[in-house]
């Protein structure tokens, strides 16, 4: 099944944010990084700005 346009390209986001890895603690000496260890939260975000965004727009 396919997905609707919007969620399948902040699928797409969520995936280049995964792509990157994922952090575990005690696995690696990485420093932590933003965009590969709060990828969900990051693509939530700009998600919700676009919304908020948009919802102000159509209200003017």
């Amino acid at each position: 099944m396919r997905a609707p346009r919007p969620l399948a390209s902040v699928l797409n986001l969520v995936d280049r944010f995964e792509a990157r890895g994922v952090y575990v603690p005690g696995e690696d000496n990485k420093a932590i990084s933003p965009w590969r260890d709060f990828g969900w939260l990051i693509a939530t975000w700009l998600v919700t700005l676009a919304v908020f965004i948009l919802f102000f727009a159509l209200a003017a």
